[in-house]
């Protein structure tokens, strides 16, 4: 079974910094983009940060200069770090992209999720 599954959310101050992965399992045959998305309380989810297969980067402008998306390709594995946290960083941050699998089969995953919270 195809999933992502996200890790390093946690608590943080502000200005500090955190480095989010959602690693992709089971039997993918490749992953080529990937997008980080976040959502926080009342808001709409909003896409922050994609990748491309070749390894390019956009960002939204509430992230940029702040945000760096890279991935592991080998290890199906993308990394979203994180600098100079704000409070209004703080929300449920996903990945989601489309995963081709090992049966030949081409669709859209989503992770579960992690919480990022930016408090003093």
């Amino acid at each position: 079974q195809v999933q992502l599954v996200e890790s390093g959310g946690g608590l943080v101050q502000p200005g500090g910094s955190l480095r989010l992965s959602c690693a992709g399992s089971g039997s993918i045959f490749t992953i080529d983009a990937m997008g980080w998305y976040r959502q926080a309380p009342g808001k709409q989810r909003e896409l922050i940060a994609s990748i491309t297969s070749a390894g390019n980067t956009v960002y939204a402008d509430s992230v940029k200069g702040r945000f760096t998306m890279s991935r592991d390709s080998a290890k199906n594995t993308f990394y979203l770090q994180m600098n100079s946290l704000k409070p209004e960083d703080t929300a449920v941050y996903f990945c989601h992209g489309p995963i081709a699998t090992m049966t030949g089969r081409r669709r859209d995953f989503w992770g579960q999720g992690t919480q990022v919270t930016v408090s003093s």
